[in-house]
């Protein structure tokens, strides 16, 4: 049984019969160095629905970012992907986005098909543009009025008088929002929102997420990287946990958020201030020196020897968990 045929009929927009706008299968992404091996994305598994507004949540340097520039194909040349991520929307030739090459994607899926929030806007924006112009080009370039620009401005929550700035002078959060209008001004089926919320303020991330939410419940699809559980908790339909490049637990987010099965979920959610506010004991590894076995099992409370050993993705009610020992009691870990 598929990631997708346990979330049918939970709720979520994955119940619909309609093939998933996103499907990644095995997705592995390497980064060949002098001396090592870089192992950030791992026999990764994944679909998105259209509707439907999937959150991937885990650690810093779990491997989050690396998945969305690898859908994107925004890798440096020592990176070899493998496995599939087939993009299907309807009216157009579905596109594998691992195997389809830079030519297509920069033509038919950049922006067009699949728009990307990068996490640091301070290296994606022309710094000899004014925010107008770069949004005013972008518009042009899909066939949109490029009098929308105030309008894209307001819905991010950006003064429309700030487009006229250039980037240098804008803080933090106004180039936030500036990316954010940029990756919606094509208004593309799918987006991927990675980190969107940073260095704003709580009113701003609020309103962030709840544009993201609209563009879900008006047919489109999110994919939403970040570290700010509640962000997830407030918005999303299903979360992804990862782990030293693995998804770990893939569920419902109320039914994860309400009793998670893997120990490092279990965990993260405690770290939670509105929980134990227990931070999670020891450190992730190095993901050039994964173990062989269950790669959370160091820091793991519930560790036998069967750990030493890779663990199964198996199927549970609602989604899937890759443990030896998943929790079943929703207690604490």
């Amino acid at each position: 049984m598929t990631v997708t045929d346990a979330l049918a009929g939970t709720g979520s927009p994955a119940h619909h019969t309609d093939p998933p706008m996103l499907d990644v299968d095995g997705l592995g992404v390497r980064f060949r160095l002098r001396d090592a091996t870089v192992h950030a994305v791992t026999d990764l598994r994944l679909t998105v629905r259209a509707g439907e507004l999937l959150a991937i949540v885990g650690e810093s340097g779990c491997g989050k970012s690396v998945l969305a520039h690898a859908l994107l194909g925004l890798l440096p040349g020592n990176a070899t992907v493998t496995g599939r991520a087939l993009l299907r929307h309807p009216g157009t030739e579905p596109v594998d986005l691992v195997t389809c090459g830079q030519r297509r994607l920069a033509r038919q899926v950049r922006g067009r098909r699949v728009g990307l929030i990068p996490q640091s806007p301070a290296t994606a924006l022309n710094p000899v543009r004014t925010g107008r112009r770069l949004l005013a080009e972008t518009l042009r370039a899909h066939g949109r009025d490029r009098d929308d620009a105030d309008r894209l401005a307001d819905d991010v929550g950006l003064d429309p008088a700030d487009l006229d700035r250039y980037p240098h002078e804008l803080s933090g959060g106004m180039a936030q929002r500036l990316v954010s209008a940029l990756a919606l001004a094509p208004d593309p089926p799918l987006l991927i929102a990675d980190e969107p919320t940073t260095g704003l303020d709580r009113p701003l991330v609020d309103h962030t997420l709840d544009l993201l939410r609209r563009r879900c419940d008006a047919g489109a699809a999110v994919v939403l990287i970040t570290h700010d559980l509640a962000a997830a908790r407030r918005v999303a339909d299903t979360v992804a946990v990862m782990y030293a490049s693995r998804v770990v637990e893939h569920r419902p987010a109320d039914a994860l958020f309400g009793s998670p099965t893997h120990p490092y979920a279990a965990a993260l959610l405690d770290a939670l201030p509105d929980r134990a506010f227990r931070p999670v004991p020891g450190h992730p590894p190095m993901l050039t020196a994964l173990p062989e076995g269950c790669a959370f099992a160091p820091r793991c409370p519930r560790r036998t020897d069967r750990c030493a050993a890779p663990p199964p993705a198996t199927t549970t009610g609602d989604g899937t968990v890759a443990c030896h020992h998943p929790r079943s009691d929703g207690a604490a870990a």
